[in-house]
């Protein structure tokens, strides 16, 4: 093939995908809307393309660039004399990293038993994901109402076993802020670390006047802090920092070895290789937008997030959870006859808006969590926010003319009785075609397949979840073929 026939067919598969620009895709992508910056960061990436992170004294130029990434975040989260980071793939590591380094800890004060990660049921999945692959207990600690955490549950759960305590600024379902100085202030008097996950708000709060209380490095007890610069830092994926206020704390999530006869290995992050493209696009985007460019973006979509919340909560049926503190917004049916949200979702699908829907949750030990939708805002959704709006109100009432997605009872009671575990993929797969999600193809509407995972029990909707992706992973036989 030529290069401009690999190119078009490159484009052709890009066809079925949800658009990166434009404000109407509001979660995954963040857009400035902003003409150049783009261009500025595909250069900067790929005069990058090639070059290893592994080694830095191999590439002197990306430990600078490294090293200014890590003091403009600790400049702007309030990062103390000898506070370090570390530039990562992406939240999910930046979270990973802070719990290994939190074990690591726990393991050197010699504590008895299994070590625990204390969660409020909000905090990202990203460390359920770090408690599975570093053998922490993941603790359930519930939310109020608002979605903020509860810091007497978190006191009440602190004990010898508690490795790290977790905050969000904002928490990514609600876009709430959790109390951080009352939990990392339990956390300190314990004895405990406590993270603040910032990712998605860490380059936004910052430069807003509103923020109801502080969140970042310079609030006694908070040990750690993520942030991505992949999101409201508008870099391309993937960058993100993991910054504390600690060097040792640091120590913990390296790696280092020289027992083998190969090059002496020294590893800041899970992977060998990093890719330093992402890091240099980061740093052409920082230096191009400054601080002033920066505020202007963040309160763009700030003030874009509010006019939202406050037109979404005038359309019947619905309402905003909690105080959205940055550039999130959850809604929520209002009401036993209000918008079910989860074909609200649908039906701004068909209208060209990609909305997260986001099922009800049974939390332990709290009130359940009703269904929600979520609304990632960026600047480039500011000027489309009455047209978002308009539409909002019209598919409120299509959804509201539909009956409720309620699962097949006899499926519901049928899928209860078995053990996730030693379920084959296979058995998975008849499974999904009695769903209708059958051959990896998800139907046209999703609000029933929401409404069957929020009705099964956890550890079998997590199964068959992540048999949907087997599925949808599945090499095509051309592919295979073209292979």
């Amino acid at each position: 093939m030529t290069p401009e026939d690999v190119l078009a067919e490159l484009t052709g598969l890009q066809a079925g995908d949800v658009p990166t620009h434009g404000g109407a895709t509001m979660a995954y992508v963040y857009d400035s809307g902003l003409a150049g910056l783009d261009d500025l960061a595909a250069a900067a990436q790929a005069a990058y393309q090639w070059t290893n992170a592994l080694d830095p004294t191999a590439f002197p130029s990306v430990a600078r660039i490294e090293g200014d990434l890590v003091a403009a975040g600790l400049g702007l989260l309030g990062g103390g004399p000898g506070a370090v980071g570390t530039v990562t793939s992406g939240g999910t590591e930046s979270c990973l990293l802070a719990v290994l380094a939190a074990r690591e800890r726990w393991r050197a004060h010699g504590r008895p038993g299994r070590p625990r990660l204390l969660l409020p049921v909000s905090a990202h999945a990203a460390f359920r994901k770090a408690a599975h692959l570093f053998d922490l207990e993941p603790v359930d600690v519930p939310v109020d109402p608002a979605g903020r955490a509860d810091p007497a549950a978190v006191r009440a759960a602190l004990d010898e076993r508690a490795a790290l305590v977790v905050g969000s600024a904002p928490s990514y379902p609600h876009g709430v802020l959790d109390p951080v100085t009352e939990i990392a202030g339990a956390a300190a008097a314990a004895g405990v670390p406590c993270h603040v996950d910032a990712c998605i708000g860490g380059w936004v709060l910052p430069f807003l006047d509103d923020v109801p209380e502080p969140f970042d490095l310079a609030v006694p007890g908070v040990t750690s802090l993520s942030v991505d610069l992949h999101k409201y830092g508008y870099a391309p994926k993937g960058v993100s920092m993991l910054l504390t206020n600690d060097p040792e704390f640091r120590q913990g999530h390296w790696f280092a070895t020289a027992g083998w006869p190969g090059y002496p290995v020294v590893n800041p992050t899970l992977a060998g290789t990093r890719p330093a493209g992402p890091m240099a696009a980061a740093w052409a985007v920082h230096r191009a937008l400054g601080t002033d460019g920066y505020r202007e973006l963040a309160r763009t979509a700030r003030a874009a997030t509010v006019a939202l919340a406050e037109g979404a909560a005038a359309v019947p049926g619905l309402r905003v959870v909690g105080r959205p503190v940055g550039t999130l917004v959850a809604l929520a049916q209002d009401g036993p006859d209000g918008v079910d949200v989860l074909h609200l979702a649908d039906e701004m699908t068909a209208r060209g808006w990609l909305l997260q829907p986001q099922p009800p949750f049974a939390q332990p030990g709290g009130a359940d969590l009703p269904g929600t939708l979520h609304l990632t805002v960026t600047a480039a959704t500011a000027p489309r926010v009455p047209a978002l709006l308009a539409d909002l109100a019209a598919a409120a009432r299509a959804a509201a003319a539909l009956p409720p997605p309620v699962p097949d009872p006899g499926l519901v009671a049928a899928a209860a009785t078995l053990d996730p575990a030693t379920l084959t993929v296979a058995e998975v797969d008849g499974l999904l075609e009695l769903a209708g999600v059958g051959g990896g193809r998800l139907p046209a509407r999703m609000a029933p397949v929401h409404a069957l995972v929020a009705a099964l029990p956890r550890p079998l909707a997590e199964r068959l979840l992540a048999g949907v992706l087997d599925l949808v992973h599945r090499p095509s036989v051309t592919s295979v073929r073209a292979g």
